[in-house]
């Protein structure tokens, strides 16, 4: 049974070929051409060259993720003690730790990197091996205990699952195999969510309004690939077909914008047939931002990564293919589109980006390349383009009264953290790390820290989900008026009674709204959404004669 793509071989590797990815792959490595062009100011390090010992090769999505002590946590497919796959730990000058050598017994083949949970651990997958070979499901610490937390068996579970899950706002954490989606708790409870549009590559992510959304390699209308959307419960939509005209095959996971929109790659197609980056409106709506040319090589093309939101709005990415060297490209585009290659691969400094880079708090861009380096087997860089340093905050989203983390550096002396303007009680946990209780009368918005050496900004909106608390009354016919009481209500856009929208209502401050029963409401829960979600009532209101 095939289990993955290989992408172009530097060196012998115990993999799988996908004959369908296969094929794709052989048709973008015909396309490469031999063409020059400058690059643009920049600062590239190689940080450090696999040697097999620590791992080799790493592929896609091969996510990096940031820790709590500031330090990057990722791992790679191959190489290490038993050369199937590593989890290492670099720190961002460079020293390279390998954490966990895989054995086969807790999984081999590491493919999609690591994601942070809140409690400062890690989470993976590693795409075989495990008690049925399938593949599984791990959590593991900064000091490099691993846990396995779920062994695929092969069957409506799903199989080789090549992305890392991660975690939801209801503390659960999701995830995809080939071809299917799965939820799990951090203890390693498993629930099967149903089937995917197509194969799948990508880690999901999770999106402002509380969903998950993921691109597949294949599926939709026409096969050619797919945008999707999951719920927590599991029904799976898909939002956009891939059509080969604006883009095909996407294997690289999407971004989501301070603007609501939805921003990512695909490896092919396009005008050009070199792969697109585009903007998909969460109504389904998109737009090709940038066509990549695999004739005309000199601005990279084949893009196999997604793209990072970074610090100053803009997005970053790579290519494999297409630059001076033919061996890819660092690329920024701007939201509107405006693209500009920052730097050219040149072998020697690494060469054939599949990974998805990542933006550190210092500012700086960190990503991984499959080739080249002093010993031919990738390299781990960075990259920086003169970004300010950031905060991050751990979790996506959190309600009034919950304490999330909050990531970045020299955060000791910390006189201050606010959300959205609203200043928090917080405690100083180390120099990279603190936890802030989030303030009544917070909305969403950039959380700020302010430091000895000036004010930090988190890159990404933090939303405040709204609570609902009580209501009166509990009952009533329509046109009754319903005073509702709870949390975080400023910018209420909608009010349901057991799903039919309210058209009148008010809100009377971040605590309380007052809305009028609709025609046609049905007895059921009632429903606030604003900026920072959606809440539920714990009960039904009762809709009367």
């Amino acid at each position: 049974m095939d289990r993955g793509v290989r992408p172009r071989p530097l060196h012998k590797r115990n993999d799988w070929l996908d004959c369908y990815m296969a094929a794709a792959m052989l048709a973008v490595v015909l396309f490469m051409g031999a063409t020059v062009t400058a690059a643009t100011a920049q600062t590239y390090t190689v940080l450090y060259s696999f040697d097999v010992t620590h791992g080799a090769n790493p592929t896609f999505s091969d996510l990096l993720a940031q820790g709590q002590d500031g330090n990057l946590y990722g791992t790679v497919t191959i190489g290490g003690a038993n050369y199937i796959g590593v989890v290492f730990k670099i720190t961002p000058s460079g020293t390279l730790t390998v954490l966990y050598d895989f054995d086969s017994t807790h999984g081999n083949h590491p493919r999609g990197g690591l994601t942070l949970g809140k409690d400062g651990s890690f989470f993976g997958t590693a795409e075989a091996g495990g008690a049925s070979d399938f593949g599984t499901i791990f959590n593991i610490t900064p000091t490099g205990s691993l846990t396995t937390l779920y062994d695929f068996v092969g069957g409506s579970d799903g199989v080789y699952p090549k992305a890392p899950p991660v975690q939801g706002t209801d503390g659960n954490f999701y995830g995809t195999t080939q071809t299917t989606a799965y939820k799990i708790s951090p203890a390693g409870r498993f629930s099967g969510l149903g089937n995917l549009p197509g194969f799948t590559f990508a880690p999901l992510i999770l999106g402002s309004d509380g969903n998950f959304y993921g691109t597949s390699y294949t599926g939709g209308s026409q096969n050619k690939g797919a945008v999707f959307k999951l719920n927590s419960t599991g029904k799976i939509a898909t939002l956009y077909s891939c059509d080969g005209t604006h883009g095909l095959n996407p294997v690289g996971p999407l971004v989501q914008g301070n603007d609501g929109n939805f921003y990512g790659t695909t490896l092919i197609g396009g005008t050009s047939s070199g792969g697109v980056v585009f903007k998909l409106t969460p109504q389904g709506v998109l737009t090709v931002l940038y066509n990549f040319d695999s004739v005309n090589t000199l601005n990279g093309y084949a893009p196999y990564g997604g793209l990072v939101l970074a610090s100053d709005g803009n997005l970053y990415g790579v290519t494999a293919s297409g630059g001076i060297s033919g061996d890819g490209v660092i690329f920024k585009i701007t939201p509107a589109g405006s693209y500009s290659v920052l730097y050219n691969f040149d072998g020697t400094h690494g060469l054939l980006p599949y990974a998805t880079a990542t933006q550190h708090t210092n500012g700086k861009i960190y990503g991984l390349t499959y080739g080249g380096g002093a010993y031919g087997y990738g390299v781990v860089y960075s990259f920086d383009v003169g970004l300010k340093a950031f905060v991050n905050v751990t979790s996506a989203a959190a309600r009034v009264g919950q304490t999330v983390g909050i990531i970045g550096q020299g955060l000791t002396g910390t006189t201050s953290v606010k959300f959205n303007g609203t200043p928090a009680t917080f405690k100083l946990v180390s120099d990279t790390y603190l936890m802030a209780r989030v303030p009544a009368g917070a909305t969403s918005g950039f959380v700020t820290v302010t430091t000895p050496g000036g004010t930090l900004r988190s890159s990404k909106r933090f939303r405040i989900m709204p609570v609902i608390l009580s209501f009166s009354p509990t009952s009533g016919a329509e046109g009754t008026p319903v005073i509702i009481t709870g949390t975080s209500f400023t910018g209420a856009t909608k009010v349901t009674f057991g799903g039919v929208r309210a058209t009148t209502f008010s809100v009377d401050s971040d605590t309380q709204v007052t809305a009028t029963v609709p025609a046609g409401a049905k007895t059921g829960k009632i429903q606030i959404t604003t900026p920072g979600g959606t809440a539920t009532s714990a009960t039904n209101f009762t809709v009367t004669p």
